[in-house]
Protein backbone atom coordinates (compact mmCIF):
# COMPACT_ATOMS: atom_id res chain seq x y z
CA UNK A 1 0.00 0.00 0.00
CA UNK A 2 1.10 3.56 -0.34
CA UNK A 3 3.09 5.01 2.33
CA UNK A 4 1.27 8.02 3.00
CA UNK A 5 -1.38 7.04 5.90
CA UNK A 6 -4.88 9.47 5.05
CA UNK A 7 -7.37 7.74 6.46
CA UNK A 8 -9.21 8.45 3.04
CA UNK A 9 -6.71 6.99 0.92
CA UNK A 10 -6.75 3.95 3.27
CA UNK A 11 -10.28 3.30 2.75
CA UNK A 12 -9.93 4.10 -1.11
CA UNK A 13 -7.36 1.54 -1.13
CA UNK A 14 -9.13 -1.09 0.95
CA UNK A 15 -12.51 -0.76 -1.55
CA UNK A 16 -10.16 -1.40 -4.10
CA UNK A 17 -8.58 -4.60 -2.82
CA UNK A 18 -11.86 -5.70 -2.01
CA UNK A 19 -13.17 -5.66 -5.35
CA UNK A 20 -10.08 -7.10 -6.79
CA UNK A 21 -9.89 -10.22 -4.27
CA UNK A 22 -8.60 -12.70 -6.65
CA UNK A 23 -5.59 -10.65 -7.65
CA UNK A 24 -5.31 -9.82 -4.27
CA UNK A 25 -5.06 -13.25 -3.25
CA UNK A 26 -2.12 -14.25 -6.12
CA UNK A 27 -0.02 -11.38 -4.70
CA UNK A 28 -0.32 -12.66 -1.63
CA UNK A 29 0.36 -16.06 -2.37
CA UNK A 30 3.48 -14.93 -3.61
CA UNK A 31 4.32 -13.56 -0.60
CA UNK A 32 3.95 -16.37 1.34
CA UNK A 33 6.20 -18.44 -1.32
CA UNK A 34 8.69 -15.76 -0.98
CA UNK A 35 8.91 -15.61 2.67
CA UNK A 36 9.15 -18.83 3.53
CA UNK A 37 11.65 -19.41 1.07
CA UNK A 38 13.65 -16.26 2.67
CA UNK A 39 13.45 -17.03 6.21
CA UNK A 40 12.37 -20.40 6.84
CA UNK A 41 8.31 -22.02 7.53
CA UNK A 42 7.98 -20.76 11.48
CA UNK A 43 6.05 -17.58 11.88
CA UNK A 44 7.62 -17.42 15.45
CA UNK A 45 10.82 -16.62 14.24
CA UNK A 46 10.53 -15.45 10.44
CA UNK A 47 8.46 -11.93 11.00
CA UNK A 48 7.82 -11.15 6.96
CA UNK A 49 6.05 -14.83 6.70
CA UNK A 50 3.90 -14.06 9.64
CA UNK A 51 2.84 -10.09 8.61
CA UNK A 52 2.00 -12.15 5.13
CA UNK A 53 0.08 -14.73 6.77
CA UNK A 54 -1.81 -12.45 8.98
CA UNK A 55 -2.71 -10.09 6.05
CA UNK A 56 -4.00 -13.64 4.17
CA UNK A 57 -5.64 -14.78 6.87
CA UNK A 58 -7.57 -10.86 7.09
CA UNK A 59 -8.89 -11.29 3.42
CA UNK A 60 -10.18 -14.55 4.31
CA UNK A 61 -7.75 -16.74 1.85
CA UNK A 62 -8.44 -20.63 2.64
CA UNK A 63 -6.19 -22.25 5.22
CA UNK A 64 -5.41 -24.52 2.53
CA UNK A 65 -4.10 -21.77 0.22
CA UNK A 66 -1.86 -20.90 2.82
CA UNK A 67 -0.27 -24.18 3.88
CA UNK A 68 0.12 -24.58 0.02
CA UNK A 69 1.80 -21.23 -0.53
CA UNK A 70 4.47 -22.19 2.28
CA UNK A 71 5.01 -25.63 1.04
CA UNK A 72 6.26 -24.27 -2.18
CA UNK A 73 8.50 -21.96 -0.73
CA UNK A 74 10.23 -24.11 1.53
CA UNK A 75 10.65 -26.73 -1.96
CA UNK A 76 8.17 -29.52 -0.48
CA UNK A 77 6.06 -28.97 -3.13
CA UNK A 78 6.89 -27.79 -7.04
CA UNK A 79 5.92 -24.20 -8.03
CA UNK A 80 7.67 -20.78 -9.89
CA UNK A 81 10.44 -19.51 -8.38
CA UNK A 82 9.76 -15.85 -8.15
CA UNK A 83 12.71 -12.91 -7.58
CA UNK A 84 12.47 -9.30 -5.66
CA UNK A 85 13.10 -6.16 -7.41
CA UNK A 86 12.32 -2.85 -6.30
CA UNK A 87 11.76 0.08 -8.55
CA UNK A 88 11.91 3.82 -7.92
CA UNK A 89 10.85 6.54 -10.06
CA UNK A 90 8.87 10.18 -9.77
CA UNK A 91 5.37 10.63 -10.36
CA UNK A 92 3.27 13.82 -11.34
CA UNK A 93 4.30 16.81 -9.20
CA UNK A 94 7.77 15.70 -8.09
CA UNK A 95 5.90 12.69 -6.12
CA UNK A 96 8.37 9.61 -4.61
CA UNK A 97 6.84 6.26 -5.84
CA UNK A 98 8.24 3.21 -4.89
CA UNK A 99 7.28 -0.64 -6.43
CA UNK A 100 7.99 -3.57 -4.40
CA UNK A 101 7.70 -6.69 -6.88
CA UNK A 102 8.20 -10.14 -6.98
CA UNK A 103 8.25 -11.84 -10.77
CA UNK A 104 9.34 -14.88 -12.50
CA UNK A 105 10.50 -12.64 -15.61
CA UNK A 106 12.34 -9.66 -15.06
CA UNK A 107 12.16 -8.64 -18.23
CA UNK A 108 8.48 -8.42 -18.22
CA UNK A 109 8.16 -6.89 -15.21
CA UNK A 110 10.33 -3.92 -15.62
CA UNK A 111 8.93 -3.19 -19.11
CA UNK A 112 5.07 -3.34 -17.50
CA UNK A 113 6.61 -1.25 -14.71
CA UNK A 114 8.51 1.18 -16.51
CA UNK A 115 5.10 1.75 -19.23
CA UNK A 116 2.77 2.56 -16.41
CA UNK A 117 5.21 5.51 -15.31
CA UNK A 118 5.38 6.68 -18.54
CA UNK A 119 1.49 6.31 -19.51
CA UNK A 120 0.99 8.16 -16.47
CA UNK A 121 2.68 11.38 -16.41
CA UNK A 122 5.74 9.53 -14.07
CA UNK A 123 9.46 8.77 -14.47
CA UNK A 124 11.26 5.58 -13.96
CA UNK A 125 14.32 5.86 -12.36
CA UNK A 126 17.66 5.02 -11.04
CA UNK A 127 18.24 2.34 -8.14
CA UNK A 128 18.29 4.74 -5.17
CA UNK A 129 16.54 7.85 -6.28
CA UNK A 130 14.07 8.18 -4.00
CA UNK A 131 14.68 5.48 -1.42
CA UNK A 132 16.60 7.45 0.77
CA UNK A 133 13.17 9.16 1.63
CA UNK A 134 11.42 6.37 3.34
CA UNK A 135 12.16 4.56 6.12
CA UNK A 136 10.81 0.84 7.12
CA UNK A 137 8.52 0.91 10.18
CA UNK A 138 5.93 -1.53 11.41
CA UNK A 139 2.71 0.96 10.77
CA UNK A 140 -0.60 -0.28 12.44
CA UNK A 141 -3.48 1.66 12.49
CA UNK A 142 -6.59 1.20 14.29
CA UNK A 143 -10.12 1.77 13.16
CA UNK A 144 -11.78 5.17 14.21
CA UNK A 145 -14.10 5.30 16.88
CA UNK A 146 -12.34 1.92 19.31
CA UNK A 147 -9.91 3.83 21.36
CA UNK A 148 -8.42 7.02 22.23
CA UNK A 149 -4.61 8.20 21.72
CA UNK A 150 -4.11 8.10 25.77
CA UNK A 151 -5.34 4.75 26.42
CA UNK A 152 -3.52 3.18 23.53
CA UNK A 153 -0.24 5.27 24.73
CA UNK A 154 -0.99 3.67 27.97
CA UNK A 155 -1.76 0.09 26.68
CA UNK A 156 1.52 0.25 24.80
CA UNK A 157 4.00 2.28 27.00
CA UNK A 158 6.38 -0.62 27.93
CA UNK A 159 6.85 -2.00 24.18
CA UNK A 160 8.76 -0.54 21.61
CA UNK A 161 6.96 1.96 19.67
CA UNK A 162 8.22 5.26 17.99
CA UNK A 163 5.12 7.14 17.37
CA UNK A 164 1.23 7.11 18.08
CA UNK A 165 -0.94 9.87 16.68
CA UNK A 166 -4.66 10.42 15.55
CA UNK A 167 -5.36 11.34 12.17
CA UNK A 168 -8.75 11.68 10.41
CA UNK A 169 -10.00 9.77 13.91
CA UNK A 170 -8.11 6.51 13.62
CA UNK A 171 -5.31 5.90 15.59
CA UNK A 172 -1.69 5.35 14.09
CA UNK A 173 1.10 3.48 15.94
CA UNK A 174 4.83 3.31 14.41
CA UNK A 175 7.46 0.75 15.42
CA UNK A 176 10.83 -0.05 14.32
CA UNK A 177 10.62 -3.66 12.75
CA UNK A 178 12.05 -5.97 14.79
CA UNK A 179 8.91 -4.58 17.58
CA UNK A 180 6.10 -4.66 14.70
CA UNK A 181 5.10 -8.57 15.74
CA UNK A 182 4.94 -7.55 20.37
CA UNK A 183 2.71 -4.40 19.72
CA UNK A 184 0.49 -6.01 16.83
CA UNK A 185 -0.12 -9.38 19.26
CA UNK A 186 -1.07 -6.11 21.62
CA UNK A 187 -3.78 -4.99 20.28
CA UNK A 188 -4.96 -7.61 18.43
CA UNK A 189 -5.11 -9.41 22.07
CA UNK A 190 -7.38 -6.46 23.08
CA UNK A 191 -9.34 -6.86 20.92
CA UNK A 192 -8.93 -3.54 18.73
CA UNK A 193 -9.84 -3.80 14.86
CA UNK A 194 -6.67 -3.43 13.48
CA UNK A 195 -7.43 -1.55 10.04
CA UNK A 196 -4.03 -1.70 8.45
CA UNK A 197 -1.23 -3.77 10.19
CA UNK A 198 2.00 -4.15 8.11
CA UNK A 199 6.09 -3.43 7.78
CA UNK A 200 5.97 -1.00 5.69
CA UNK A 201 7.65 2.53 3.89
CA UNK A 202 7.13 5.89 5.45
CA UNK A 203 7.52 8.81 3.56
CA UNK A 204 9.75 11.33 5.93
CA UNK A 205 8.62 13.91 3.61
CA UNK A 206 5.69 14.81 1.56
CA UNK A 207 4.82 16.25 -1.49
CA UNK A 208 1.56 18.39 -1.77
CA UNK A 209 -0.56 18.38 -4.83
CA UNK A 210 -3.52 20.08 -6.45
CA UNK A 211 -6.13 18.66 -7.41
CA UNK A 212 -4.99 17.37 -11.22
CA UNK A 213 -1.57 16.21 -10.15
CA UNK A 214 -3.22 14.50 -7.74
CA UNK A 215 -5.62 12.41 -10.32
CA UNK A 216 -2.51 11.98 -12.58
CA UNK A 217 -0.49 10.47 -9.66
CA UNK A 218 -3.74 8.51 -8.20
CA UNK A 219 -3.93 6.77 -11.81
CA UNK A 220 -0.37 6.32 -12.16
CA UNK A 221 -0.33 4.23 -8.83
CA UNK A 222 -4.03 1.92 -9.36
CA UNK A 223 -1.89 1.50 -13.09
CA UNK A 224 0.71 -0.11 -11.19
CA UNK A 225 -0.91 -1.86 -8.23
CA UNK A 226 -2.95 -3.28 -11.37
CA UNK A 227 0.15 -5.12 -12.25
CA UNK A 228 0.35 -8.87 -11.32
CA UNK A 229 3.93 -8.89 -10.73
CA UNK A 230 3.57 -5.50 -8.75
CA UNK A 231 3.42 -6.35 -4.67
CA UNK A 232 3.16 -3.03 -2.92
CA UNK A 233 3.52 0.75 -4.17
CA UNK A 234 4.67 3.70 -1.99
CA UNK A 235 4.62 6.83 -2.19
CA UNK A 236 5.04 10.48 -0.41
CA UNK A 237 1.93 12.55 -2.10
CA UNK A 238 0.00 14.40 0.45
CA UNK A 239 -3.45 15.02 -1.17
CA UNK A 240 -6.03 17.60 0.79
CA UNK A 241 -8.85 15.90 2.21
CA UNK A 242 -11.47 17.94 -0.43
CA UNK A 243 -9.45 17.19 -2.96
CA UNK A 244 -9.57 13.77 -2.21
CA UNK A 245 -13.29 13.83 -1.91
CA UNK A 246 -13.24 15.70 -5.14
CA UNK A 247 -11.61 12.66 -6.69
CA UNK A 248 -13.30 10.01 -5.43
CA UNK A 249 -16.74 11.66 -6.42
CA UNK A 250 -15.81 12.38 -10.28
CA UNK A 251 -14.55 8.33 -10.04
Amino acid sequence: MSGHSKWSTIKRKKGAQDAKRGALFTKLIREITVAARSGGDDINTNSRLRSAVLKARASNMPSDNIERAIKKGMGTLEGVTYEEIQYEGYGPGGVAIMVSCLTDNRNRTTADVRAAFTKNGGNLGEAGCVSYLFARKGMIIIEPGRSTEDEIMELLMDYNVEDIKTEDGSIQVLTPPDGYNEVHDVLADKGYKLIIDEISYIPQTTVPLDEKKASQCLRLIETLEELDDVQSVYSNYDIPENIMMKISEAQ
